[in-house]
């Protein structure tokens, strides 16, 4: 999701079902993302690095041959999932489509695997791979839509996803965040959904990076970058 502070969704009547999950299952109250703009914390959350960038450009001005959760996870283990992109790995803007909130098509160590695997949202989210990143559209993630389109998206997806084999299975967990606040602090909501996760509120400070670290652990790669100092959230949350 894109551009809330933790305070502007956290309690908000134009959120509801956003705080049902939050009150239902997960909430990390101290959460914080990297930097400003969108891009680098996109970076940062899938590599363990802003890599240095400080902008919103395209692939074609940060081609990153680097580490990242998806080179972790080759040959289709890992997923991107975008809502209103027009062909796979697209690595250009269109419509309500922004590439800048696409990471995987900025690595160019991944062979063939963004062309297969970075592929359009669809009805139904496909969830067969160990990890998958999934992005709304500008409306949806509510960088151009409101508070309320956003939780209204959520709202019809998320049970799509708790529907899912890999969600009812056991062996899934579900992590709802923002790229950046509108604010200095940077602080923005982070929603943890798992069937072991019940009314948890956990006010240890995490980043983007812990994120990362959290995913790494569950997933059993090796710790990227600032991952590897990061607060992890695991036992905190129930898994």
């Amino acid at each position: 999701m894109e551009n809330e502070d933790y305070g502007a969704i956290i309690g908000s009547t134009s959120a509801p079902y956003i705080n049902s999950l939050a009150s239902t299952y997960g909430l990390a109250t101290d959460y914080s993302a990297i930097s400003h703009p969108s891009l680098p914390n996109y970076i940062a959350l899938t590599s363990g690095s802003d890599q240095g960038i400080s902008d919103d450009s395209d692939p074609s001005s940060h081609p990153l041959s680097v580490p990242s959760i998806f080179s972790e996870l080759p040959g289709g283990a890992s997923r991107s999932l975008e809502q209103n992109m027009t062909s796979s790995c697209s690595r250009t803007n269109a419509g309500e489509y922004a590439v800048r909130h696409n990471p995987e098509t900025y690595y160019t160590n991944l062979g063939t695997d963004c062309s297969t695997y970075d592929v359009p949202l669809g009805s139904v989210p496909d969830l067969s791979a160990r990890f998958t990143f999934v992005t709304p559209n500008l409306i949806n993630d509510m960088h151009d839509g409101t508070i309320a389109d956003g939780d209204n998206f959520l709202a019809s997806f998320v049970p799509t996803l708790l529907a899912t084999p890999q969600y009812q299975s056991g062996s899934t967990a579900i992590f709802i965040t923002w790229d950046e606040g509108s604010g200095s602090s940077n602080q923005v909501p982070c929603i943890v959904i798992s069937p072991y996760t019940h009314a948890v509120k956990d006010s240890t400070p995490y980043t983007h990076y812990a994120l990362l670290r959290t995913t790494e652990e569950l997933l059993g790669v090796p710790l990227l970058g600032n991952a590897a100092s990061a607060n992890s959230m695991r036992g905190k949350f129930g898994f």
